[in-house]
């Protein structure tokens, strides 16, 4: 008797991601906290997964110039399955590609390598203590200052198939940037709840500004407007989604996930 689908690890996951994640109340109510025996069985089965398990392989290696073919999507996802509570699939990266830096506002994350290798920058956002933010180089419109914002960069870290998960919550490496490092990737992502426009979470892409208003750099500093610079803050403008970045979509080519 061929072994039912529904019994693999793709399954497992999907499951204790629904338990894991079903009683967390969104980050714009205050409370994003997930049990963490919960979330630990979780890590501890996205862990073990591999592209093998998703009947997903690696490409073959064949020349490139590096970038993503005219025309054709730098980025791909696969649906796996999506609920009130999670959403799950997988992204594909060509050689030389990245998904821009952009949020999750009041979710969580899980993000796990299949093939390939990515980096990933990590920031949050900051409370905004100034009413002007200092000059730019280049220079902001006027009505561009009110998607500016104080950040932090949590942190920059490179995962293949062999590393763990790498997470994000509510108030934790919500923000990030990921690029697909020496060839293609493919990571499984787990978003919970989903994005959901209608809910307060629409994805928002950001790029890092450079202040010319900081000590060191010649120009004039009111430091009690500049306040207390500490390592690694800086600042994020709000843009629109670039135009070199689209998703297209490919279809799943692994076991069937039942919720």
């Amino acid at each position: 008797m061929p072994r039912d689908n529904k019994s693999g690890l793709i399954q497992k996951i999907a499951k204790q991601a629904f338990i894991t994640f079903k009683d967390c109340r969104s980050a714009s109510s205050g409370d994003g906290n997930v049990l963490t025996d919960k979330l630990n069985e979780l890590i501890s089965l996205v862990t073990s997964v591999r592209a093998k398990d998703l009947k997903m392989m690696a490409p073959k290696n064949r020349p490139s110039s590096g970038a993503a073919e005219p025309q054709s999507p730098p980025v791909s996802y696969m649906h796996i399955c999506e609920t009130e509570v999670f959403s799950m699939g997988v992204f594909l990266l060509k050689a030389g590609t990245s998904i821009p830096l952009h949020d999750h506002p009041g979710m969580n994350g899980m993000i796990k390598v299949l093939y390939g290798k990515i980096s990933v920058r990590c920031f949050d956002k900051l409370e905004n203590s100034l009413t002007v933010p200092p000059d730019f180089d280049p220079q902001l419109a006027p009505l561009q200052t009110a998607g500016v914002w104080r950040s932090v960069l949590r942190s920059v870290a490179e995962y293949s198939e062999n590393s763990g998960p790498c997470l994000l919550t509510p108030v934790r490496d919500n923000l990030h940037q990921i690029d697909a490092v020496d060839g293609p990737a493919a990571f499984l992502d787990i978003l919970a709840p989903p994005y959901n426009p209608d809910d307060g979470r629409d994805c928002h892409y950001y790029k890092v500004l450079h202040s010319v208003t900081e000590p060191g750099t010649g120009g004039k500093v009111d430091q009690e407007q500049l306040g207390e610079k500490k390592e690694n803050e800086g600042w994020l403008l709000e843009i629109p989604q670039p135009e070199d970045f689209w998703c297209g979509g490919e279809p799943y080519p692994g076991p069937v996930v039942d919720i």
